[in-house]
């Protein structure tokens, strides 16, 4: 374990120093832009950085008041006074609260609190909060639960409490789960395992709910350039994906958009793949180790 952690460390710095030699060719990803989610209010789990942050920054340009949560009160404001430096005739539909994903007992208390911050209304879901580490063979019982409460629990009991919500209001709202590609491969680490939860969790919590005109979908992302997986949001380029390179954010923001718009009424149940190819085709770019 410490000789893979140190392999890792060397790693990093080659790329940092072959990266400062790299003459990158940018790759132009279009984001969308309108007024799909005109009047909309979205929640958005884990929206301080990564995948959660393009989510809210697309779904600002599209219409739509966000409220972005973490677990620490000091990255949600940062992430808040960016996006509000950023775009400043949006200031009034930019808000963030402090929650942790794995501590159930809060989720009423900060669902208020949110529902308080963009004046009593949310008919927009999105369950992103996601922690990933360690591999079988090394994992411990302290960091499989953490994984399990944050990605797999956490989605499962505030899903619950928001569909009672909308279903009580008679509001027409939309859940929308942050799967993953990998919940099409081999399962062998606690990540996986919850992405496999999720996606079949986004099946029957759509069959359960649309009869009340709640839509649940799920995306799935394949290797995307986030902290999680990179420092090097720029340089997309990974040759072990079938399409050659990373996602970027903003790519599975722009689809998370549509799936909760008036245009994605009809997706119900349904997992969106954006992958590279990366489960779908081939299982190739991942190392199974023991």
């Amino acid at each position: 374990m410490l000789l893979k952690r140190i392999y890792r460390k060397i790693k990093k710095i080659l790329k940092r120093i072959s990266m400062h030699f790299k003459k990158m060719t940018p790759i132009y990803i279009p984001v969308l832009e309108g007024n799909l989610l005109e009047g909309r209010f979205a929640l958005i789990t884990g929206g301080t950085s990564g995948i959660g942050f393009a989510v809210a920054e697309t779904f600002l340009r599209n219409g739509a008041s966000v409220v972005i949560t973490g677990r620490n009160i000091e990255r949600v404001e940062n992430a808040c006074k960016q996006l509000k430096n950023k775009y400043p005739s949006f200031l009034d539909r930019i808000n963030g609260i402090e929650m942790d994903s794995r501590k159930v007992s809060s989720f009423r208390e900060c669902f208020e609190n949110a529902l308080s911050l963009v004046g009593g209304k949310i008919d927009i879901l999105v369950n992103n909060a996601g922690i990933g580490e360690g591999s079988f063979g090394s994992m411990t019982e302290n960091v499989y639960d953490a994984i399990f409460e944050t990605n797999l629990k956490g989605a499962y009991f505030l899903s619950q409490l928001f569909a009672h919500y909308l279903r009580d209001n008679c509001i027409q709202g939309n859940i929308l789960n942050v799967a993953s590609s990998s919940s099409l491969r081999p399962a062998s680490s606690p990540y996986t395992l919850t992405k496999w939860g999720l996606r079949g969790f986004t099946l029957g919590l759509a069959k359960t709910l649309i009869p009340y005109g709640i839509v649940v979908n799920g995306i799935a992302p394949g290797p995307t350039a986030t902290p999680m997986l990179t420092d090097y949001t720029d340089d997309l380029v990974r040759t072990t994906i079938p399409a050659g390179r990373y996602a970027a954010a903003k790519e599975i923001a722009n689809l998370a958009c549509v799936l909760v718009s008036k245009m994605g009424r009809m997706v119900v149940g349904d997992i969106l793949y954006a992958t590279g190819g990366v489960g779908v085709i081939t299982y190739d770019d991942m190392r199974y180790e023991f």
